[in-house]
């Protein structure tokens, strides 16, 4: 071998080592990418988050940890204003400027299925399914699996459910006597008189209770719902085209039954009476004292407390028609995902840790709200504030709303059309089915 065949082979020696070198080096650095967080082969993402009622330090926790396991992605949260939010939303989803994951309420799947992404059945790259169906019913209480899910497909994963239960002024009723809370409706009815209180002209000074009327009982139309629900009332068909809450069941007029029951407690000549429209609202009228009783939702408790720090009260099961059937009505908001989301995955994995127990945890312990998944609800149960919401979660309600804003103002007018004598129960009861059944056909 001369000189010149000896260098040109030493040359190829030194390229293919070099080469190999070169590959061994690139390996390397996977490998060393694939350790440090399991972000290789994912492309950094920023993930827009609107919300509404929870402030940026509701999520401060949970966003650090989960942008801490996942590098390669950063979450901006937003909170809007309840009046401007769903507005807001949908002006931005059409103009393409949208957020990635939005709170939606818990009515909204049937107006805004079309603007929402399903669940991902499987995700490359992770070998079980992302969240099954089965899951979805074992993970979280009933009532949203019938709000968040479509033929078996997965649009939105709570972090809470709020229900309707009593409140009660200890001092007022051991002032009357009453040892405890009534648990069936037949048992108010006999407390309601021993609470009320007249001036000498029969005015009422004290009520038992802020109910019978639309607008200045805070979540009225959700406690008729509520009560219509209890005793069995359809309140659309079964493919959900039309409204049938006027309709009897079994021969029973339940929908007449419950709005009369409902409207009795401010019709002068019942015995129950205890509210009128010239009273003031009625989340006022409790935390000052001045009426014995409310129902409502979890998140008055810290309200009530800034108003009137020494009021001495206490939330207890709401009363039941049926006890062997208890019934309560359930409200909450839950993350989704919008479907024009160029981040739809990452989103997804995002709202499944939030869902998930240490994203639900912090969560809970920030908003002080009820949980969502059966297995907070047995560490809630015996919390002092949110334990008996919590425990009602597994039997609350909703129904199939086209638009719950349309039907609230629907429900009001119904309410206070009945009494103020505009319409008799039948009437008012008709009318408003009627009006809910064209918002349904507009679906």
């Amino acid at each position: 071998m001369n000189i010149s065949d000896y260098l040109t082979s030493n040359r190829l020696v030194y390229v293919l080592i070099g080469g190999i070198a070169l590959i061994v080096f690139v390996t390397f650095i996977i490998i060393l990418s694939r350790l440090g967080g399991g972000t290789a082969n994912r492309d950094d993402v920023v993930l827009e988050f609107w919300g509404v009622f929870d402030d940026q330090s509701t999520f401060d926790d949970i966003i650090d940890t989960y942008e801490q396991e996942n590098p390669n992605v950063t979450i901006r949260y937003t909170a809007l204003p309840f009046a401007d939010y769903e507005g807001e939303v949908v002006d931005a989803l059409a103009a393409d400027r949208g957020p990635d994951i939005w709170m939606i309420h818990h009515t909204w799947l049937p107006k805004h299925l079309d603007k929402l992404a399903q669940a991902p059945e499987r995700i490359a790259g992770e070998e079980e399914p992302f969240f099954t169906f089965a899951e979805f019913q074992n993970t979280f209480v009933d009532v949203a699996t019938s709000d968040l899910t479509n033929n078996r497909n997965i649009y939105a994963m709570p972090l809470y459910v709020d229900t309707l239960a009593l409140y009660y002024n200890r001092d007022r009723f051991a002032t009357a006597g009453i040892a405890l809370p009534p648990e069936t409706w037949t048992a108010f009815n006999e407390v309601v008189p021993q609470l009320v209180q007249r001036d000498e002209n029969q005015n009422i000074v004290q009520a038992a209770i802020p109910l019978g009327t639309g607008r200045n009982v805070n979540r009225s139309t959700d406690i008729l719902m509520m009560l219509m629900l209890q005793n069995g009332t359809q309140m659309v068909n079964d493919q959900g085209g039309a409204a049938t809450f006027a309709r009897s069941v079994n021969g029973e007029p339940v929908g007449e039954n419950a709005l009369t029951y409902y409207t009795d407690f401010a019709n002068p000549t019942k015995r129950v009476y205890t509210w009128n429209d010239a009273q003031h609202y009625s989340v006022d009228a409790f935390a000052d004292g001045t009426a014995a009783m409310m129902i409502n939702y979890s998140h008055q408790i810290p309200l009530i407390r800034s108003i009137n720090p020494r009021l001495n009260f206490a939330v207890a099961p709401v009363p039941q028609h049926n006890q062997t059937d208890a019934r309560t009505y359930a409200s909450y908001w839950a993350p989704a995902v919008s479907r024009g989301s160029e981040s739809a995955t990452e989103a997804w994995r995002f709202v499944r840790y939030l869902a998930s127990s240490r994203g639900a945890i912090p969560y809970l312990e920030a908003s002080q709200r009820p949980a969502a998944r059966r297995d907070l609800i047995n560490e809630q149960q015996h919390d002092p504030d949110v334990g008996v919401f919590a425990r009602q979660a597994l039997t609350a309600q909703s129904w199939f709303q086209p638009d719950n804003g349309a039907i609230e103002t629907i429900f009001a007018d119904m309410i206070d059309n009945v009494i103020l004598g505009k319409q008799t129960i039948r009437g008012a009861l008709e009318e408003a089915q009627s009006m809910v059944s064209v918002l349904l056909g507009r679906l």
